[in-house]
């Protein structure tokens, strides 16, 4: 970092004091825990006898042990990009104002996730529903970064059409109604000579950055819309004021997108089998979460279930991310 010419590439900078940042903050965790063990040790053999002393350390014990537990379980990430950020994006499916409502209450449930660990959450894009504005938030797709230690390790294999069973909200009737959405976690960076980007194959627009309602966040065309047009892959971006920034994250956004479809090419042909699209619909969801006849959130790939539907959509997911680390 102290070469003159380390910022020239400013992409390429970022990533390299990214990785020297996260260095240390494993150095400060690692002796942080070494220090509270040796602590924890020294104090037990003082406590010994006094009761409410070794209920204090019986605390300490645990809080040491949920950080050991957190920094063994990021030994399981061996992929490039596990220990990056990642763009959380989720497409309304099936199901109308009632699907858009969902992705918007899913779109709610990671940004949660999110804040409960202590990672930085910010909107790239939103396309908001017919269901939004007043009286309703729907959306039609939403991407947001999420930035921390190991984000895209923990939530990659959330990808996946998610199904929620519920009374319609907007049904007169109340009726019992079927709501699917899709989540897609790519890396938030790849680094460019793994996909090369030909300047011809893109197609970029500007629009203006719109909220709920079709209220004017920004009166220039600052947001960006990139299409890739051999594949039809889209990337946008309206978070930043700036036309220029959100072209540079829109064009990150859609370098990741084109390579995870590289990576899917790749295990598609590994197994001489077709790629199939999936399908926002019946029969392809990963997750279900049902609010009636009665509460329950089931994993089908791990079976792992529980009731308390109110808490998992506050964002309280650790149970269903580490069962399917663990596979």
């Amino acid at each position: 970092m102290e070469d003159a010419e380390f910022w020239q590439d400013r992409a390429r900078a970022e990533t390299r004091s990214k990785e020297l940042a996260d260095l240390k903050r494993d150095i400060a965790r690692w002796k942080e825990m070494n220090n509270g063990f040796f602590s924890i040790r020294e104090s037990t053999a003082i406590a010994e006898g006094d009761e409410a002393l070794m209920r204090e350390l019986e605390g300490d014990i645990a809080t040491l042990q949920k950080k050991l537990s957190s920094a063994e379980r990021e030994t399981l990430f061996s992929g490039k990009y596990d220990a990056g950020n990642a763009v959380l994006s989720v497409w309304a499916g099936a199901g109308g104002k009632d699907a858009e409502d969902w992705a918007a209450l899913l779109l709610r449930m990671y940004t949660r996730y999110g804040e409960k660990k202590n990672w930085r959450v910010r909107a790239v894009h939103e396309h908001w529903g017919e269901s939004s504005g007043p009286g309703g938030w729907g959306i039609k797709n939403a991407a947001i970064i999420i930035e921390g230690p190991f984000v895209y390790g923990y939530l990659k294999k959330e990808s996946g059409v998610h199904r929620l069973v519920r009374i319609s909200p907007f049904n007169a009737q109340s009726l019992r109604h079927t709501s699917f959405a899709l989540v897609d976690v790519l890396p938030e960076f790849v680094e460019p000579e793994e996909i090369e980007i030909k300047p011809e194959d893109l197609k970029i627009d500007f629009f203006r950055s719109s909220g709920p309602g079709g209220q004017n966040v920004n009166k220039r065309e600052t947001a960006v819309r990139i299409t890739h047009i051999p594949t039809g892959l889209q990337a946008a971006s309206q978070a930043e004021r700036s036309q220029d920034r959100n072209r540079e994250i829109a064009m990150n956004f859609l370098r990741s997108k084109l390579y995870d479809l590289a990576l899917k090419h790749q295990a598609q042909e590994q197994k001489n089998v077709k790629q199939e699209k999936v399908s926002i619909e019946w029969s392809s969801q990963i997750r279900s979460y049902v609010m009636h006849p009665y509460q329950m959130v089931k994993d089908h790939r791990t079976d792992v279930e529980t009731s308390q539907i109110d808490k998992v959509l506050d964002g309280e997911l650790d149970e269903f991310i580490e069962a399917e680390m663990q596979k």
